[in-house]
């Protein structure tokens, strides 16, 4: 004899309209629990596949499904089985529809599962060689091209998604090859955001695929016009500077720092770019880029203003690097 629960899960494949809305909503509510979530994971070979079928239903049926798989996907063990019953191509799939109501809330769902290995290898394509990194340049077409002025960012969360599959070697590759774009190019400029997650998610994908900088350094300095504004705005202190600070600068740096500016307050995106900074002068290419833009002489004021101490930490452990090979003091000679 079926559960309450089981019978529940049934009507979620019911041919009335009306039954089946009042399931849907009744199982959405489930996972707003611990409680919930962990009855509902006990059946998740039938509810799971039940809720993916109703992605692409209308915005009545498909919102509160969507809604219950993302909170169920926050289990690493159910976000495991999506990713087995191919839920990653079913967003996206669902997500590039004509009129499509849940973008934001299929987004969260491919954030929550490419916190997993396959996951990250189902939206990398990493097994169809003629597919491998189509989601992903989509993703980021739709992230660079969507606003974050107005009412909505229904593309947000991809920042999310981009430094998650940027944790693997396979994902920063990808974002890194220059017979794409790069895409890594596109996703720089989306630094200027004013939403804060954008810019998080930004910081977050520069810093992780600056892990590759022994062996791309080359395709990362090929974008230097975007990446050191990226990297530098964020930890150049709120001081405007003077012409003999700006002068060795390019233009969009030095204009920047002339000025009175925002300051970047998150101290987490500071240390994203301290690390990613780190990571790039760790190579002689990458020091000799970065002292031609008086970067030693914005990290020593930068760190005049810092108050955060994992953020010092990062000065630190970058002007140590550059002690080292006497960019500093370079720096202080010019600003002298």
């Amino acid at each position: 004899m079926a559960t309450e629960l089981e019978e529940l899960i049934g009507f979620l494949s019911s041919p009335s309209p009306p039954v089946k809305k009042l399931a849907v909503d009744i199982v959405r509510d489930y996972t707003g629990s611990e409680d919930g979530l962990e009855s509902l994971g006990k059946y998740s070979t039938i509810v799971l596949p039940s809720l993916s079928r109703l992605l692409g239903e209308k915005k009545v049926v498909s919102e509160p499904a969507a809604q219950a798989l993302v909170n169920l996907s926050q289990k690493p063990e159910l976000a495991g089985k999506m990713v087995e019953m191919h839920m990653v191509k079913t967003s996206m799939e669902t997500l590039y529809k004509q009129d499509c109501e849940i973008t934001t809330l299929l987004i969260m769902l491919l954030v929550n599962l490419t916190q997993l290995d396959a996951g990250i290898d189902s939206l990398l394509q990493s097994a169809d060689e003629k597919m491998h990194g189509l989601y992903v340049m989509k993703l980021v077409r739709s992230f660079c091209l969507s606003s974050d002025e107005g009412e909505g960012d229904p593309f947000e969360h991809v920042a999310s998604v981009l430094v998650n599959i940027s944790k693997k070697e396979l994902g920063r590759k990808l974002l890194l090859d220059p017979k794409r774009g790069p895409l890594i190019k596109q996703i720089v400029q989306q630094f200027h955001s004013k939403s804060l997650l954008r810019k998080k998610g930004v910081a977050g994908t520069i810093r992780n695929c600056c892990f590759e900088a022994e062996s791309q350094v080359q395709n990362l300095l090929l974008i230097s016009e975007f990446l050191w504004p990226a990297l530098l705005l964020p930890v150049a202190g709120n001081k405007v500077y003077s012409k003999e600070d700006t002068r060795k600068m390019p233009q969009e740096l030095a204009s920047a720092l002339s000025i009175e500016r925002e300051p970047v307050t998150d101290p987490e995106i500071r240390v994203q770019a301290l690390e990613a900074i780190y990571l790039l002068i760790l190579q002689e290419a990458g020091r000799r880029a970065f002292w031609s833009v008086n970067g030693p002489r914005i990290l020593q004021v930068g760190y005049q203003d810092e108050e955060d101490p994992k953020a010092m930490e990062a000065y630190e452990r970058a002007g140590s690097l550059l002690l080292q090979e006497g960019g500093l003091d370079e720096a202080t000679e010019t600003s002298s």
